[in-house]
């Protein structure tokens, strides 16, 4: 099954995003330290964003590079690939693509970052268009969905980064 869209990689570029799409571009600052930076990438790279916003996750395990994923959220299926797992030192998370059967088109990153003053933050980025003629007719409720999701993953990882009680 092929991605449904050709901007491949977009998200994870320093330019602007694809035309032509809805772009999503938001960031929450977690804390500062090596710490609050391992917890927090630890969580983006084992779904904490998506179980943490409601979605379901199959198959279950840690976020790997070229895995074909279902999420499922109110009985839709949500198919994407992760096209890219991000490993460094002062940024950690991973992008995924849809997937024919998702109800958009598009790209989506979810990133951990570190700044030089040891500040650590968390990113979503994105750009989409409705895929089915469904998400196309309610565009204005579409993308409020995607921006209500989009709140509650920054939300389920400000949770998870928080210093352990």
């Amino acid at each position: 099954m092929s991605l449904t869209y050709a901007e491949v990689g977009a998200t994870l570029t320093a330019g602007r995003l694809p035309s032509g799409y809805a772009h999503v571009d938001r960031r929450v600052r977690l804390g500062s330290g090596t710490s609050c930076f391992e917890r927090a990438g630890a969580a983006v790279l084992s779904w904490g964003a998506q179980r943490g916003a409601g979605l379901t996750v199959s198959p279950p395990g840690p976020v790997e590079e070229g895995a074909d994923v279902v999420l499922r959220a109110l009985g839709v299926r949500i198919p994407c690939r992760v096209i890219r797992v991000v490993e460094a030192a002062d940024r950690t998370g991973f992008v995924y693509g849809t997937l024919a059967g998702h109800p958009e088109c598009g790209e989506e990153a979810f990133l951990v970052e570190r700044d030089a003053d040891g500040s650590v933050w968390f990113r979503v980025r994105a750009f989409s268009r409705p895929a089915w003629w469904v998400a196309r007719l309610g565009g204005p409720v579409s993308r409020a969905v995607q921006l209500w999701v989009t709140r509650r993953y920054l939300r389920a990882v400000v949770r998870a980064s928080a210093t352990p009680a």
